[in-house]
């Protein structure tokens, strides 16, 4: 299961970490979010060798939602060396999301 990731942990759990990140940013009300927590937890079970996958609660963690401009959830942002390379808005099938992140699954 993805781990939470707050303002004081990401830096080290993101910005720093050498292999590239999923950031999922996520509110509790949000059905689409809830509809694709399981399918990055798929995802994380197969390929978390190669891609880490952490989770942010934008109404817990305001500050980093401010900071990347997080206007629609869930905003599933791709991070390699501290830099947003990718961004995917809105719920989809493991399948469409796996080929959206093909490119990191190798």
């Amino acid at each position: 299961m993805p781990k939470n990731v707050t303002v004081a942990s990401f830096k080290a759990d993101v910005l720093e970490n050498s292999k590239p990140v999923l950031v999922d940013f996520w509110a509790e009300w949000c059905g689409p979010c809830r509809m694709v927590a399981p399918v990055l937890d798929a995802i994380e079970s197969k390929h978390g060798d190669k891609l880490e996958i952490v989770k942010v609660n934008v109404d817990e963690q305001g500050e980093l939602a401010a900071q990347y401009q997080v206007t629609g959830i869930p905003l599933l942002a791709v991070f390699e060396n501290g830099q947003i390379v990718k961004q995917i808005v809105g719920a989809k099938p493991q399948p469409a999301l796996e080929a959206d992140l093909a490119q990191w699954l190798g």
